[in-house]
């Protein structure tokens, strides 16, 4: 689809690039080979300056340009161009302020689940995610990045696909487990825990060191993370739906791998009861 885009360029709008979709110029190949005369001149320009670039960085797998050059309802235009190099990534925390520490982190990248877990191996994640040059979140521009980048002090300059806005796009909105049911997602398990109830499971751990609650925080960590991807294929091809490529650029669902970790229905119960509230968080975060 990528090769498709021209909304990514200065002074082309994507009515412009449905535009000149409409008029044969539906891709980069066809808009070079197009008599410019055929262009209002400021699309010329737009063409002939910086069409050259996006081939570029293309052939040299560097996501940025576009990420920069698209706006953030529009990122879902990346995959599969850069799935390769593509990371799912979500956090747990100890709360929302600015106080708050990272206690686990899923890392997904469409073959292998990267877990950090905060006074074991997190020191390690800020070298592995360098392999990656896009990331995938829910919200994660709002919350994931921006804690990351604080807690460890670094910048995260990787491609961003923010889910929150390429699913809102589409109509689908109301965090990340109601976008999942509204798309047919279901979660068995872990259906009544919440980023609310991952506080709860941490705090379990720190003061008991039940393994059983860490194990049911990052089975809950990971099942976002694997969900993350199969959102991204369902909005990329609803977009893809509304282009008049929608017959060739449909991207299959991912098969999940089966997550490492077991949610215990004991633990979870327990600490329902003693906290009456917990459950139904989803605002949370």
């Amino acid at each position: 689809m990528l090769q498709h885009t021209f909304c990514h360029l200065p002074g082309i709008s994507v009515t412009t690039e449905r535009q000149l979709w409409a008029a044969g110029i539906d891709s980069w190949e066809a808009a070079l080979a197009v008599d410019r005369g055929r262009l209002p001149r400021r699309h010329q320009r737009a063409l002939a300056d910086h069409l050259p670039a996006s081939i570029e960085h293309l052939a040299r797998g560097n996501p940025a340009p576009f990420a920069d050059g698209l706006p953030s309802h529009q990122h879902w235009r990346l995959f599969p161009a850069f799935r390769p190099m593509t990371a799912y990534v979500d956090i747990e925390t100890t709360g929302l302020g600015a106080a708050s520490a990272i206690t686990t982190i899923v890392v997904y990248d469409g073959d292998t689940i990267h877990h950090y877990v905060n006074g074991v191996n997190l020191a390690a994640f800020p070298r592995d995610i360098r392999r990656y040059a896009v990331l995938v979140t829910y919200n994660g521009k709002c919350f994931d990045v921006p804690v990351i980048e604080r807690f460890f002090r670094m910048q995260m300059p990787q491609a961003h696909i923010d889910l929150r806005y390429v699913l809102k796009r589409l109509g689908y909105a109301g965090g990340l487990k109601g976008c999942e049911r509204q798309l047919g997602i279901a979660r068995t398990d872990l259906a009544d825990v919440d980023g609310f109830f991952a506080v709860l499971l941490w705090d379990e751990f720190q003061r008991t060191k039940n393994p059983k609650a860490l194990e049911t925080l990052l089975a809950y960590n990971t099942t976002d993370v694997l969900n993350l991807e199969t959102l991204l294929v369902l909005a990329y091809n609803l977009h893809v739906q509304d282009t008049p490529f929608s017959a060739s650029h449909r991207v299959p669902l991912p098969v999940q791998p089966v997550v490492p970790f077991t949610a215990d229905r004991a633990t979870i119960d327990r600490l329902k009861r003693q906290v009456p509230s917990a459950g139904g968080w989803e605002g949370w975060r």
